[in-house]
């Protein structure tokens, strides 16, 4: 297990940032942390890094105790916050260095070379940092998140403000990270999660509201179903409704029906099809995006 969370609390005052927050993310993985403003995202990923400390509760990293060996923690353990902080007055290859000299990595120079082409910076390693893009930046931050080989990774927003040709490198490029190592990110591109994730987390005011894989969480109220028919000729709502499962029934336009259903009744449809002597020209499953289970989940 890379990371064990249970029951963890982290007060602010009198106001609970994290309110008995439990969950495991095992090696490998790739999880979507998601929630609005304020739910506590960032402050569970500092809790996890050693960055601040939790109020009550228990986290572990790799199996090793945030509280009882932090410098244990960071070693195993990238971190990419959400406000990517650089030395903009140094050079890309200087700073890099600089950060390896801090892990005492060994042959720090080949060690530099390889995170300058894997992150794909070979063209601006010569350049100071204040004179890249957002793009690149967030290049060097994975960089310097990455350069001491961690067993896991932790992204805040990684792709927050990049353009859609930026968003495509770096969203491969944590692809190609996470096939060797545990990777959780917060987002608030639900476009990204189901591009990148292979389970999403989702917290509101501090609590955990789903935990899933992103395939679970838009099938979460499998009771509930909607399903698109168009068939070739006129149909009474009336008789529609008499279907077994039917909730309710709505006309889009012409022979277009939207069914809302206690499940999956694409049969019990066809049949009643065939019984009326009627073709259905299309019948599909409606599938909620992941931005409209997000919705759901996280409105008041």
């Amino acid at each position: 297990m890379s990371i064990e969370v249970k029951n963890v609390f982290k007060y602010y005052g009198e106001q609970a940032a994290l309110n008995d927050v439990s969950f495991n993310i095992n090696s490998g993985e790739i999880i979507g942390f998601l929630g609005p403003n304020g739910a506590g995202k960032s402050t569970m990923m500092k809790i996890i890094t050693c960055f601040i400390p939790k109020s009550s509760g228990e986290v572990k990293v790799c199996g090793i105790d945030v509280e009882d060996d932090p410098i244990a923690v960071k070693r195993k353990v990238g971190y990419l916050p959400e406000h990517n902080p650089l030395y903009l007055d140094m050079y890309v290859k200087e700073y890099l260095s600089f950060v390896a000299g801090i892990y005492k990595i060994k042959n720090k120079k080949e060690r530099v070379q390889e995170m300058i082409s894997l992150v794909g910076l070979d063209k601006e390693q010569n350049k100071k940092i204040g004179a890249l893009s957002k793009g690149y930046r967030q290049r060097v931050g994975l960089a310097q998140a990455i350069i001491h080989d961690p067993e896991v990774l932790i992204l805040d927003e990684p792709t927050s403000g990049l353009d859609p040709n930026q968003l495509v490198d770096i969203r491969q490029l944590i692809i190609d990270i996470g096939k060797t190592k545990t990777v959780m990110l917060s987002t608030h591109i639900m476009q990204e999660v189901e591009a990148i994730c292979d389970r999403v987390i989702i917290i509101k005011e501090g609590k955990i509201v789903a935990d899933n894989t992103t395939e679970g969480i838009q099938h979460r109220e499998q009771e509930k179903q909607t399903i698109f028919v168009e068939f070739d000729q006129v149909v009474s709502k009336n008789q529609l409704k008499q279907i077994n499962g039917v909730t309710t029934v709505q006309n889009i336009e012409g022979n277009k029906w939207l069914f809302e259903t206690t499940g999956d009744i694409r049969a019990d449809i066809g049949k009643y099809a065939q019984q009326n002597n009627l073709l259905t020209l299309t019948m599909r499953l409606e599938e909620k995006s992941m931005e409209e289970v997000f919705k759901e989940l996280t409105r008041n």
